[in-house]
């Protein structure tokens, strides 16, 4: 059975991409018979309001979609840190202090997510009691225990697993239980998630995903990297920092959430999308 997750996280209100994301994740599960599951992914620390889930599960019935939901993040952690005491002790993690702004400073070259972490920590040891410190993947030692690792994209096809473009990933933060890409991963293994669908500018983080699967011996769905809304004036995709229009806002001014919803299933698998304003605008 095809089962597909939407999994905001309640940091800020949802906007189009966000509806778009989850039209598609819950389309393509109801079209095998599967499941479709809303998570809400609530570790982002302070940044977390938990008033907002609320406001997510309004959106979704407001946008004609059915869900099952699983338990939060929050209710993960023991999850997420048993996890990487396995890592931990397997010898495939170390301790880094470096700053974003040292690793800017002293990087090298520039991958998918931004500056690629030269491995300045790599090898140093522990730290002094008490200095804060986030836990990276060493992703070298971890291929050379895996071997080559393949994954496969619904719309790209075969994929050869490249996690190393991406750098000694963090999968414990300084002050969050873990990284997108520990809970993630773990959390769509335990929700059963055959299907894992999200935007084309996450698809150089799956390359990290498919090695902590084969570690930490985890089933290894299919992926569907489908295209990003954006916003016409800007030619950016649609986000929460840059203050796109809410769907709650949507709503409560009274606009139509199934018309809006068929508008945006219309538009679902070409090669580019380009509809952030002009949805805005209400044509």
């Amino acid at each position: 059975m095809v089962t597909t997750r939407f999994a905001p996280s309640p940091n800020g209100s949802l906007h189009l991409g966000h509806a778009f994301a989850a039209l598609v994740a819950h389309d393509l599960a109801r079209e095998a018979g599967g499941r479709f599951l809303l998570r809400i992914e609530d570790i982002d620390g302070a940044r977390s309001r938990p008033e907002l889930a609320e406001e997510f599960r309004a959106d979704l019935a407001w946008l004609g979609l059915e869900w099952a939901e699983v338990a939060p993040q929050s209710a993960r952690l023991a999850d997420y840190a048993a996890a990487a005491d396995r890592l931990r002790a397997e010898g495939l993690l170390y301790p880094c202090t470096c700053t974003r702004a040292q690793i800017a400073a002293s990087a090298r070259e520039t991958g998918p997510e931004g500056p690629v972490y030269p491995g300045t920590c790599r090898g140093r040891g522990a730290p002094a009691p008490g200095v804060p410190v986030a836990w990276r993947l060493d992703v070298a030692a971890a291929l050379a225990r895996t071997g080559p690792l393949e994954w496969v994209d619904a719309l790209a096809g075969p994929q050869r697993a490249d996690p190393a473009r991406l750098g000694d990933v963090v999968l414990v933060r300084k002050n969050e239980p873990a990284s997108y890409h520990l809970a993630a991963t773990l959390d769509d293994a335990a929700d059963g998630v055959s299907l894992v669908t999200r935007g084309r500018d996450l698809f150089a983080a799956t390359h990290v995903h498919r090695l902590l699967q084969a570690l930490l011996g985890l089933p290894v769905p299919r992926w569907h990297h489908h295209p990003l809304l954006i916003d016409d004036a800007t030619g950016t995709k649609l986000a929460k920092r840059r203050n796109s229009p809410s769907l709650a806002d949507r709503r409560h001014a009274g606009e139509d959430g199934a018309a809006l919803a068929a508008a945006l299933r219309g538009h679902r698998f070409p090669a580019g999308i380009s509809l952030g304003q002009r949805l805005h605008r209400g044509t």
